[in-house]
């Protein structure tokens, strides 16, 4: 490779310094994008994992659970009716 004229080194010298400026911040932002892709992927609900409502509704009962579809059994239950006692 031949040598780097003068301009094409201040160049490349305030490239680098550019980067080395923005590194923390981008380590902050990668940072960020872990944790909230870790949350995102904790609170994702997948095919068999419905939850009830936790909240507590009107005249301090929790609403009602609604009906699922055909196929669709709520987290932590077995699918034959003969488990359930």
């Amino acid at each position: 490779m031949a040598p780097l004229t003068p301009d094409q080194q201040r160049i490349r010298d305030r490239v680098e310094l550019g980067i080395r400026l923005a590194s923390p911040a981008l380590d902050l932002v990668l940072a960020v994008g872990d944790r909230v892709s870790r949350l995102v992927e904790r609170n994702r609900l997948g095919d068999g994992d419905l939850r009830a409502p936790t909240t507590v509704g009107a005249g301090g009962r929790r609403p009602a659970r609604r009906a699922l579809p055909p196929g669709f059994e709520r987290a932590g239950r077995e699918r034959d009716p003969a488990a359930r006692r």
